[in-house]
């Protein structure tokens, strides 16, 4: 069975939050302290799951835990261009037009966002050459939405899954595009913005050790991938970007091959998750999300 417990972190400094906010335009800015869900591991010692659909009768849904932390999480609103996706494996971008408006047909998603999105990919992303799109999913902050923010952190991808997902949709090239560098990024944009609830928290590859990672099984009914739980550290420095925007753009990493450009280290992963902003005001519209996965050779 899972186990939530509560920790309260003193190393960070605690950044006073006056009265939740009655303006239901208000839009929280700056650095903030928030609580975030992190790993813990299954109590009898066996393999981390998780069912992304509904599980067999009798089993939980997922066997790990998870330990709450009030960490801080600083702004990047107005110093976007200090992060870059080779060093923190995330990076902000604007003023991105889009035909899309609705979000509410599949179809049209694909015929019309699906290639927005891989040219976006292609000229953004330094090397890129081919973008393969397998997924999308939309979050939104109502009780009848098939999914909602997630409040948990985690990564999407592993260099195992990663592997498995570029034999899955590239099988008959799948042995050359493995010899050069690839990558998995999604692209993550609100749909309703300015976000005021649930935005996104980040945190930067390079703070985050790779013990801190731990592989969970993702079981579908048909197969299964692998996602990652991350363990809290002090050392992790997390982000968020207030209200973020509709023509707002962020390029999450996953996971990337490549160790190192230009004789630097590499960020090969994002932690992330959706985080309750206690400055959110009453009234304030629930936040609604895209997130586009590619997979991104080159």
């Amino acid at each position: 069975m899972s186990t939530t417990t509560t920790t309260t972190t003193a190393p960070h400094q605690q950044f006073p939050t006056s009265v939740k906010p009655t303006d239901p335009s208000y839009i929280p800015r700056g650095p903030v302290t928030a609580n975030l869900s992190f790993y813990t591991p299954p109590e009898d010692g066996s393999a981390p799951y998780n069912w992304v659909e509904p599980q067999p009768e009798g089993v939980p849904q997922r066997n790990f835990g998870a330990a709450d932390h009030d960490v801080r999480i600083n702004d990047i609103r107005g110093q976007e261009s200090s992060f870059t996706l080779d060093r923190d494996a995330f990076q902000a971008f604007q003023n991105i037009p889009s035909e899309e408006r609705d979000f509410n047909d599949e179809e049209h998603i694909k015929s019309v966002y699906y290639p927005e999105v891989e040219e976006f990919v292609l000229k953004n992303v330094p090397g890129a050459h081919k973008v393969v799109i397998f997924d999308h999913t939309i979050r939104r902050s109502n009780p009848d939405a098939p999914r909602a923010p997630v409040t948990r952190v985690h990564v999407d991808q592993t260099p195992k899954s990663t592997i498995a997902r570029v034999r899955l949709h590239s099988p008959d090239e799948a042995d050359e595009l493995l010899k050069g560098r690839y990558r998995i990024i999604n692209v993550w944009r609100p749909l309703n913005g300015p976000v005021q609830t649930s935005p996104l928290a980040f945190a930067s590859a390079a703070s985050v050790d790779d013990a801190d990672l731990v592989g969970v099984e993702h079981r579908y009914p048909n197969r299964t991938g692998e996602t990652a739980g991350v363990k809290h550290t002090d050392q992790q420095k997390w982000y968020y970007w207030s209200g973020m925007e509709n023509s707002e753009r962020l390029l999450l990493k996953c996971y990337d091959s490549e160790e190192k450009v230009d004789g630097q280290d590499v960020g090969q992963r994002v932690p992330h998750t959706a985080f309750v902003d206690p400055r959110s005001p009453e009234g304030a519209v629930g936040r609604e999300s895209i997130e586009v996965r590619t997979l991104v050779y080159g």
